[in-house]
């Protein structure tokens, strides 16, 4: 099989080359960048999990954007299946540089599915939670000490993919994704192409280079055990499900080998993975010993007070469930952090 994964050298990426890597597949990874420019980090290797996946013979490295449809139609000749998981991923971002977040996000996709229906890919589409917006704090929620929850037992199991989408504060990047999200969707309706949708909550994991706008579980990780302040914007008692890298990974490869032609799927930890901001900075004290040095700011647009994935279809489509729960993954990524300290310091 023949594999071309966009923003192959990001988190996800890396880890999804890597696992067809090791199966012996033909993987392309596709990637410019971009990231390292957009959030003006001071990692000290940016080139880190480009450089990883040199150490795979079946892994072909490209230099490219998803921007340019030529280098998107190039990187994907003859391929079997597309992981578009390139894209703008704050929201922050989206609201200083909509154009940016557009064009990653909206051509970007639009190019790789024009490269799927050339080559009759087919194509797993990183879409996001936040295509719900603030319709998601419509929902009656409980306070507690160091959390919110769902008040309605309507939501004991998370959020559905029936969910509304319209009427709704998306933000730019919300709304880019809801976009592309469509755009793939319409694109298997449209032109037969198999593609699976996988509106996506937190995911963390080794080779995660957290900031503050993003990737907020390895970043609150990185802080605490290199003393960076953190910034909670809002009270901290907001809620995830969390899932870890490697068992999102199982299940868009469970989704190209099964017999499905299109599916949209809601994708996280579940109910049983659940943490708050507060938590999690107990959870780390609790592993490390280390106390982050935390402030409060002004909540974030749109921002949701409680999101939990109903990963209810995902199970019983494909028999999928997380098997890393939250505490064991926490742990992988503290350990890779603490091993990796030169990147962060």
């Amino acid at each position: 099989m023949k594999v071309l994964i966009t923003g192959g050298a990001g988190f996800v990426g890396s880890h999804v080359a890597e696992f067809y890597a090791q199966k012996g597949e033909d993987v392309t990874v596709l990637d410019n960048f971009l990231r390292w420019e957009t959030f003006k980090t001071n990692v000290k290797d940016p080139s880190f999990n480009w450089n990883y996946l040199r150490k795979f013979a079946n892994i072909h490295l490209v230099r490219g954007d998803v921007r340019n449809a030529s280098d998107v139609t190039e990187a994907a000749r003859d391929s079997d299946v597309i992981i578009h998981t390139a894209a703008q991923v704050a929201v922050t971002t989206s609201m200083e540089n909509p154009k940016l977040d557009f064009e990653v996000n909206v051509l970007g996709t639009f190019n790789v599915l024009e490269a799927a229906r050339l080559n009759d890919s087919s194509v797993v589409f990183c879409s996001t939670n936040k295509v719900y917006g603030e319709n998601v704090n419509k929902i009656p929620i409980k306070e507690q000490e160091k959390r919110y929850t769902f008040a309605d037992e309507k939501y004991e199991k998370g959020i559905s993919e029936n969910f509304p989408v319209d009427r709704t504060w998306h933000t730019p990047y919300g709304c880019s994704k809801l976009a592309a999200d469509l755009y793939v969707q319409d694109y298997a309706r449209g032109y037969g192409l198999k593609t699976g949708v996988f509106r996506m909550s937190c995911i963390y994991g080794e080779r995660q280079f957290g900031v503050e706008d993003q990737g907020w579980v390895a970043w609150f990780t990185i802080a605490t055990l290199l003393d960076k302040p953190i910034t909670i914007y809002g009270d901290g008692k907001q809620v995830r499900d969390v899932l870890y890298v490697k068992d999102l990974v199982e299940l868009f490869d469970m989704f190209i080998k099964s017999n499905l032609k299109h599916e949209v799927f809601n994708v996280g930890g579940g109910p049983k993975n659940t943490i708050s901001l507060l938590e999690l900075l107990d959870l780390l004290y609790e592993l490390t010993g280390r106390r982050a040095k935390v402030s409060f700011s002004e909540w974030r647009p749109a921002d949701q007070k409680v999101y939990v994935s109903d990963i209810t279809k995902a199970y019983e489509k494909l028999g999928w469930k997380p098997k890393t729960d939250l505490r064991a993954g926490v742990k992988k990524m503290i350990e890779w952090v603490s091993s990796h300290r030169h990147l962060f310091q």
